[in-house]
């Protein structure tokens, strides 16, 4: 997320009323996630485990819960909780605008599209020319489509991301301030749902095609030409390239990266990335010949069991 203008250290830290080191004026362009960050921006950082990997990445300022040495170039942000003062900066700088209509007056619509009845569009949509999009879709604040995308009936695009810190007395909700991005001759079958990125862009590249009741988790960036079934989970943070397939009741856990051409059957559980130009199934999801290989073993142990009794 970049703020409209760039921001001093000193302003931020009054924001979120925290202790800071380094120089007052030093020039703060945005906050975003660790895997996004970029230099100018922002990270939170809670744990220990984490420190080094936020001091090390391409944040220039680091938002942290204890005092330590800050990096040369950087700045820190001295906080007593990282992740609460890191919802309070996203709702500062990207706060919840309601509706007022179903179609929002900010809403840009290009030429030729047609806005089927009871569609809900949020504010600063902007759609491009010759989409179609069906009844009963609803599109949040600050999504982008493209030209010549369809969007089947009951569609989500932009719901918050499924992102809890697991505190003693509760779960606690990560604000969501990023968007959904919809390429040019995209197609969304029905009922799926597509959430928005923390702090930068949920990613649905050109030309690829969702089934119906597809899940998209927030920060997660489809390349183009994919094809994916029906019933299909993508976790959040996941990076699926150009011309992947799936299969009906996939599901793909967080973080990884499905490589390139890759294709994954049916109901098959993707726990680890992937390489791409090979076929997959099964859970945990491995290359066909070597999980054939696994059931053949398998299938091995009765008779050998029986064996041994004889013995």
């Amino acid at each position: 997320m970049k703020f409209s203008n760039p921001k001093t250290l000193e302003e931020i830290a009054r924001i979120i009323n925290c202790d800071y080191v380094g120089d007052a004026d030093f020039p703060v362009l945005g906050l975003n996630e660790i895997h996004v960050v970029q230099p100018g921006d922002i990270v939170f950082v809670d744990h220990p485990k984490y420190y080094e990997k936020a001091l090390n990445s391409l944040a220039s300022v680091i938002l942290i819960n204890k005092k330590v040495d800050c990096p040369q170039g950087k700045a820190l942000l001295i906080s007593k909780d990282p992740f609460n003062d890191f919802n309070t900066l996203t709702k500062h700088f990207n706060p919840f605008r309601s509706a007022n209509a179903m179609v929002s007056d900010s809403a840009v619509i290009g030429e030729n599209t047609i806005i089927q009845p009871n569609v809900f569009i949020g504010n600063n949509v902007t759609i491009g020319n010759d989409c179609v999009i069906h009844p009963n879709v609803c599109i949040y604040d600050d999504t982008v489509i493209g030209n010549h995308v369809t969007i089947h009936s009951g569609t989500v695009l932009g719901a918050d991301a499924f992102y809890y810190k697991n505190r003693p007395e509760k779960f606690d909700k990560l604000m969501s301030g990023g968007n959904v991005v919809i390429e040019d001759h995209v197609d969304i079958g029905a009922l799926c749902t597509i959430d928005r990125g923390v702090t930068a862009s949920t990613r649905i590249g050109e030309g690829t095609k969702l089934d119906n009741q597809v899940h998209v988790g927030h920060d997660s960036i489809l390349g183009k030409r994919c094809l994916v079934a029906s019933q299909v989970g993508i976790s959040g943070c996941v990076l699926i390239e150009d011309f992947v397939t799936i299969w009906g009741q996939a599901g793909i856990t967080s973080g990884i990266v499905i490589g390139e051409k890759a294709i994954i059957s049916a109901q098959s559980g993707v726990s680890k990335s992937l390489l791409g130009n090979k076929s997959y199934f099964g859970t945990p999801a491995d290359e066909f010949r070597k999980k054939y290989k696994e059931i053949a073993s398998i299938r091995l142990i009765p008779d050998i069991l029986d064996k041994l009794d004889k013995l």
